[in-house]
């Protein structure tokens, strides 16, 4: 006897050798021998094995599955039953495991209610199903013809609309998502990089700044419709005139400074900050817009404002103009010790905007000391020297300290250039320890009236902002809240407002304890973070872009670690996988070999020692 059994969802025969309650020991033609459950038998019959599966699957394609669904009727039946109906006689044993090879394999058609059992599925599930089947059909199809499309290099059209999903959002469960997965794998090819292949990104340039302004600024970055600034009045006009010392790219010039030679052989100098506060009130749009920005966004060629231009123009600190600014007077005696602190509220006038790349020449390490034609020289060279009077006060003087190098870039019409710029370069010191004071001095005096703002300190390593005076370690001051960047930083416009009521002796405009300036605090510490890895990202960008545009085929870089190298001459890192053991800070020439600007990756191999 032989049997026609179900197994782990498929069919088979076997002769039967021994049949026990519950079980039967079977020999397949094979000759395999194995145990299986009575419940699995569907069909015992006589005729001969050899064939027998064969005829039955041959016999069952013969079958339509919408010829049996209208045979069968509505109540539950077993599949001899609707074989003898169908054939009009007691089935042969091919043609009844024909009809239930036939079942089992029309799912949408009949549902399976036990073993060899089974229901007609209702007229509307039918219908549902067959047209689910057909869409599924019909999206394989296209889907395929999308692949090759996407292998030949060739946007469908139909990508047209899902391009943003695609590029920066991906959708996993989307066909156009599916396709473009195919194809790649197909082409070994990153996703983006068969993108652009293809077309779809303008640039790489594009892709990454696009990728910043999807997260951040989702509705573009045009300012909405704002109220227009109103300027203070009843300001004392300045008896100074005041200098800004920028890049030729500042365009919010915030800070300036002023020398005045007194009698007694002592200068006064001024610090000079743009006072935007004067003008842009809590609670009025501009200040909503600068509160959603917090923070002017660098990068190179381009930049966006917290503020509009409508407010940035008329608290600027541009030459020939009057402007209203919060000051810091200090007294200094020829030895550079400081007295008589005192911050105003004013006018004053700027007699010039310096830029760096004009008095560079007249103004670096190797000539500072030496006197100069430039107009300005006797007052850069005082406030240096008192610059390096400060930075000793603070306890960071190290005349052995190798300067850090900073980089420039500069972007004209898709052209850009690279230029170091060594970190505590006399400009440099000079601005940077004159705006440290600035910014200690000022926080020291909310602290001392009791007036909160918010500082940035520094703690076993730890760099961080709070709403409490905390030392800052690592510049060695007891204090630092940065008040000195109005116009560019939402943290210094609202620590401004705090100084000038002080200074006014009005409520302050943010309480101890504000929610408002604990969450100004939160959210500028998270952004500007991110504005900062931005700015790193897109330089990042444009230094494989200027090799490409300089048609360099070597390079000179230095040794970190291990494979890792900086490029010289600007800041790209990037792993030599074929780089012998060499000793961190050897210059090595490599030869490139492949750049690829949309992933910003460098394949350079070593080529010799520099010497």
């Amino acid at each position: 006897m032989n049997v026609f059994y179900e197994e782990e969802g498929s069919f088979k025969v076997a002769s039967v050798m021994t049949e026990n309650p519950g079980s039967l020991q079977v020999e397949a033609l094979s000759g395999k021998r194995s145990k299986i459950k009575s419940a699995n038998v569907l069909l015992k019959f006589e005729s001969t094995l050899v064939g027998f599966m064969e005829q039955a699957q041959a016999e069952a394609a013969t079958l339509e599955a919408d010829f049996l669904w209208e045979c069968c009727g509505e109540p539950e039946f077993g599949f001899e039953e609707l074989a003898r109906e169908y054939y009009g006689r007691a089935p042969t044993p091919v043609e009844a495991a024909a009809v239930a090879i036939s079942l089992h394999a029309a799912p949408m058609y009949f549902y399976r209610k036990g073993k060899g059992r089974y229901k007609a599925a209702p007229e509307d599930n039918l219908k549902a199903a067959l047209a689910a089947q057909e869409r599924k059909r019909l999206q394989a199809e296209k889907m395929a013809a999308w692949v090759e499309q996407l292998k030949a290099s060739q946007l469908p059209a139909e990508f047209a609309d899902k391009l943003d999903m695609l590029v920066y959002e991906p959708d996993k469960n989307t066909l156009e998502w599916k396709a473009l997965d195919e194809a790649a794998g197909a082409l070994g090819l990153n996703h983006l990089k068969l993108l652009e292949a293809c077309g779809a990104l303008p640039s790489a340039h594009d892709y990454h700044f696009g990728a910043f302004l999807r997260e951040y600024f989702p509705g573009g970055v045009q300012f909405a419709a704002h109220d227009a600034v109103v300027l203070p009045d009843g300001l004392e006009r300045a008896a100074v005139e005041a200098f800004s010392i920028d890049d030729a790219t500042t365009t919010e010039i915030d800070d300036a400074f002023s020398v005045q030679l007194l009698a007694d052989g002592h200068a006064r100098v001024g610090i000079h900050i743009a006072a935007p506060a004067l003008g842009i009130a809590p609670g009025t749009d501009i200040d909503a817009l600068a509160m959603k920005r917090l923070s002017t966004v660098y990068m190179p060629g381009h930049k966006i404002t917290m503020l509009p231009e409508a407010a940035v123009q008329p608290f600027s600190l541009h030459a020939g103009e009057w402007r209203p600014v919060l000051s810091l007077y200090l007294e200094v005696a020829p030895d550079f010790s400081i007295a008589n602190p005192a911050t105003r509220l004013e006018l004053v006038k700027i007699a010039d905007n310096l830029r760096h790349d004009e008095l560079e020449p007249h103004f670096n390490e190797d000539n500072w000391q030496t006197p100069s034609d430039h107009p300005y020289w006797p007052r850069l060279a005082l406030l240096h020297q008192l610059a390096e009077t400060l930075e000793q006060a603070r306890g960071k003087a190290d005349p052995n300290r190798a300067p850090q190098v900073d980089y420039n870039f500069s972007v004209e019409d898709g052209i850009v250039r690279i230029s170091e710029r060594k970190r505590g370069s006399p400009m440099d010191k000079l601005v940077a320890e004159l705006m440290i004071h600035a910014n200690s001095t000022w926080g020291g005096l909310l602290a001392e009236h009791d007036i909160p703002g918010i500082y940035r300190a520094q703690s076993g390593g730890k760099v961080y902002m709070t709403v409490n005076a905390e030392p800052h370690q690592g510049l060695g001051v007891a204090q630092y809240a940065w008040s000195t960047s109005p116009l560019r930083r939402a943290v210094d416009l609202i620590n401004q407002r705090q100084i000038i009521a002080l200074l006014q002796g009005t409520e302050p405009a943010y309480a101890r304890n504000s929610d408002a300036l604990a969450g100004a605090m939160r959210d500028f510490d998270i952004v500007y973070s991110a504005y900062n890895d931005f700015q790193t990202r897109m330089e990042r960008y444009w230094c494989p872009q200027y090799l490409i545009q300089q048609q360099l085929e070597t390079v000179n870089a230095q040794v970190l670690r291990d494979n890792l190298v900086r490029l010289e001459g600007m800041p790209f890192y990037t792993k030599v996988h074929s780089l012998p053991e060499l000793a961190p800070g050897t210059r090595v020439l490599l030869e490139i070999k492949r750049i690829d600007s949309l992933l910003m990756e460098l394949d350079c191999r070593y080529k010799s020692l520099v010497e």
